[in-house]
């Protein structure tokens, strides 16, 4: 993995974490619905951890690579809605909303803010 460019190795673990706690996140309201909500919080639980497994290695190769913290942590947030919105659609069967498009362009600001020289 060391053999990656940074942007590859920091953001591809962090997109990967991110299918992880989207799951963990959201995928009971579906898929455990009928069981009682410590059932989902243990099954949440147990996929967090793979989160985390990619998570923390993701942000510490960044910062030991020089992206700073708010660079993370704003990519995160960008990454998390690139994960969000198909999920939502194509799993969750919720409607494609222009809000997305929305928060999507004010991330862009963020993001341009953030890592702006």
């Amino acid at each position: 993995m060391n053999s990656l460019p940074l942007p590859v190795q920091t953001f591809g673990l962090l997109v990967l974490s991110n299918v992880f706690m989207t799951i963990a996140w959201y995928g009971h309201l579906k898929d455990l619905a009928s069981k009682p909500w410590w059932i989902a919080a243990l099954v949440s639980w147990g996929i967090a951890l793979f989160e985390y497994l990619l998570q923390v290695p993701a942000n510490r190769i960044g910062y030991a690579g020089g992206y700073s913290l708010a660079q993370l942590k704003i990519a995160q947030e960008v990454i998390t809605l690139l994960v969000f919105v198909p999920f939502a659609v194509l799993y969750m069967n919720q409607p494609l909303k222009l809000d997305y498009l929305w928060a999507a362009l004010c991330l862009v600001g963020a993001v341009y803010f953030i890592f702006r020289g």
